[in-house]
Order: C-alpha cells, then structure tokens, then sequence
C-alpha cells in the first residue's frame, strides 16, 4: 500500500492535498479536527529538524578532503560566493516588495526582537555556545550551527572509519526526515484546512504573491548574478552557457525536484562540454551540498516575510548577519527535498521568533513548495553545472593564456547530446 503511494509523485500528491484540504475547508468549516493533520506534520518536523541539521553539517564539514590536482578551489569559491550572495539578492528583494503572511496562530511578537546591535552581538554569542545537547533539544539553532562546526571540523582529523560512521548516521537521520515528508499531502491537507477555515482565501492569495517573489528572485539571481560572475571567472558572453545549463539540467531538475537524481544529469553534461573527469566527478558530487544558492534565497525571503508579519525591524546589520549565517546553514540542504524550510526556524531565531511560530512559517512552505522547490533545485543543480565548468575554464585560461571558446564548447556539447538519442534508440531496435 505504501508502495504504491509513493510510486504517485509527490508534486501530484501536495497538489490532491491542497484540493482537498481547501475543499474540506468550504464544505466542513467546523471540523477542526482535520487540522489535527497540519500539527501532527509540522511537530513532526520540529522534533527532527534539529538533530537533522546537526549532524547534516557535522557530516559535510568532517568528509571534506582538499583533493590534489583538479579546480576545487575554483569550484568552491563559486559555490560559497553564490550562496552568500544569493542570501543578499533575497534580502534586497524583501526589502524592494514587503509581504506578509497570514499564520493563523501567530501573535505580535515585535517586543522581544533585538533593540540594540550590542545586545544583538550579545545574544547571538551567548546562544551560539549553549549546551550542545540542550541547543537539540530546544531547537536552539544558532548553537547547534555553531557547535556542527566546530565538532566537524575537529572530527576531519579522525580516522577515516568514525568519519564514515558520522556519515552513514546523517544519512540514516536523513532518510527519517525524508519519510516525514512523504507525508507532507496529509500534514498539508490540514494545514490548507486551517488557514482557509480560520483566515479565509486572502491567506491563499498570500501564498501566491510569496511564491512570485520567490520565483522572481530566483529567476533573477540565475538570469543576472550567476551570469555575471561567470563572465568575472572566463571574460566571455556566460549567456550559452546560462541558458544551456537551465534546459539540460534545471528542467529534469525541476521535475525530479533532487539535486541527487539529478547529478548523473550534470555528470553526462560536463562529459559532453569536454571537463576534466578527474575534477567534475567531484565537484558535481559537492555541489548537492555546498552549492545551494536556491535554498539561501528561500531561507531569506520566508524569514524576513515572517518578521514582516509580526511587525519586527529588521536592520542593515541584522540583514547581514542573516545572510551569512544562512549560506552557512544553506550547505546540504538542496540534497534533500524541502530541506532548505527546515533551516528557517534558526534564520528565524536571529530576529526572536520563537520556534512555535516559525514551525507555521516552514507549513506555508510545504504548501508553497509544489512550485517553490521544484524551482529552487532546478537553480542550485543547474549552477553545479554552470559553475563547474566556469571554474575549469578559468583554470584553463588562467594557467595556459588562451580562452576556452565557450559558445563552441556549448555548441559541441549540444551535437552530441541531441545524437545520442537515435543512437540510443538503434542499439534498442
């Protein structure tokens, strides 16, 4: 039976639920016990979405390996730049179109934001060296940030068999959050039931124009900012490049919504642009992590949405230090479906916003998510691809002199991926 549930996709099960949930809404407004879904989901989320996030980053940070002879150090300046800026692009387009939502539960919480930058400096140290253990269990998220750090950059020292063991528990931790989201249609069914029942249609336009500012940034950052730091890095036209990325990577990628299906995708491409096997084997594998400029986005704009809504300044200062710390968190989250909703709670902390209520935020981003993560890992495997290949080539340029003609590469690459089909299917007849 539950083999065949998920055998349906997931974006067309969210879809049945939405329906479903705002039609038990109109039809049954006093039912409230159908919300009960919604809560069961999103406590779900909030008992696993620390422990998740601990070992996510202990993980990443205690594998990572300074390799030998390949652009690495290219490719990871691109990713983290891009993640961090992709933060900024998000918080100046917050601040360009204002929204705020419609969280049934929420209250004015306005009084406990930060009042100073000395007390915001103060709270952010304090918190960020609370207990680890308590920092899990409370969903202190600035400490749990800290401390992953902190432990995984210790645990690169270990023995190749206890990193391994961290890993294999990520991934185990992984697997259990990825279960609680294969019932995200029944938890949104309720949670769509909820606001319908409670604030009425307005909340769902709400949730439109939040999904066209999610979309829009995140249209731009790829159209304009990846572009323009391709054209830093290889000094030729990136749009080729650009564009060609979006159709043989971003589409399967926003269909598939994984940046995991997707790296076999990403792995042919770089094979057909002609990349150094030895350098995209990896970088490609490291960009489901560290490259994660979609999620940064979505972390940014749904935090800042909140703290509109519940009447909390947000300062130049605090803008800054929400975009890093989000970048930092952002990494590894575009590996696992809606992952990067569940760094919202500890963006959310920066600003006083208590779980609770930042628990709703990450709801009106399942409902959201059909469109929203199907384009945020569209943007962050398709840039895997565009920046592995701007790292090499600026590699290439760099140590020989002589620029890769790219808009050739692109051409060649095309050539051969539009004849591997009939070949395909010669061999087949």
């Amino acid at each position: 039976m539950f083999a065949k549930y998920r055998s349906v996709s997931l974006i067309l099960r969210i879809i049945i639920g939405l329906v479903i949930g705002a039609a038990l809404a109109i039809i049954f407004p006093k039912a409230a016990f159908i919300g009960v879904m919604g809560q069961l989901f999103v406590g779900a989320l909030k008992g696993i979405a620390p422990v998740m996030v601990f070992f996510l980053i202990l993980s990443a940070i205690s594998a990572f390996r300074e390799g030998g002879e390949n652009h690495f150090g290219s490719v990871i300046k691109l990713y983290l730049s891009a993640t961090l800026l992709s933060a900024f692009a998000a918080v100046a387009a917050s601040w360009l179109f204002p929204l705020k939502l419609n969280l049934p539960k929420s209250v004015k919480v306005a009084a406990s934001a930060p009042k100073s930058l000395g007390k915001v400096i103060e709270d952010l140290l304090v918190n960020a060296v609370g207990n680890p253990l308590d920092a899990i269990v409370n969903a202190n998220y600035l400490s749990i940030l800290f401390w992953a750090l902190l432990i995984g950059f210790m645990l690169r020292l270990a023995s190749k068999q206890t990193r391994q063991t961290i890993t294999e528990i990520s991934d185990a931790i992984i697997k259990v959050a990825q279960l609680v989201i294969e019932f995200a249609p029944f938890g949104i069914c309720g949670l769509i039931y909820t606001s319908i029942s409670e604030t009425g249609f307005a909340s769902v336009a709400k949730y439109g124009q939040l999904v066209l500012l999610l979309v829009g940034t995140m249209a731009a950052v790829y159209l304009i900012l990846y572009p323009l730091m391709v054209f830093v890095m290889t000094g030729q036209n990136p749009y080729p490049l650009t564009l060609w990325t979006l159709k043989v990577s971003g589409i399967p990628a926003f269909f598939t919504r994984s940046s995991a299906v997707n790296i076999p995708i990403n792995l042919q491409a770089c094979e057909d642009l002609g990349l150094n096997k030895e350098s995209y084997a990896v970088s490609i594998t490291l960009g489901g992590s560290a490259n994660s400029g979609g999620a940064a986005i979505t972390v940014s704009v749904m935090t800042l949405a909140a703290c509109a809504t519940l009447g909390i300044h947000v300062s130049f200062f605090l803008a800054v230090i929400l975009c890093i710390l989000t970048a930092l968190a952002a990494t590894g989250a575009s590996g696992i479906a809606g992952g990067s909703l569940l760094i919202i709670p500890m963006a959310a902390s920066i600003f006083g916003i208590s779980n609770d209520i930042a628990m709703q935020v990450v709801g009106v981003g399942f409902i959201i998510g059909v469109i929203q993560d199907s384009v945020e890992t569209a943007v962050n495997s398709a840039s895997d691809l565009l920046f592995a290949a701007a790292a090499e080539w600026h590699d290439v340029q760099k140590a020989t002199g002589k620029k890769v003609d790219i808009k050739a590469a692109v051409r060649n690459a095309d050539h051969k991926q539009n004849n591997r089909v009939p070949a395909t299917n010669a061999e087949q007849a």
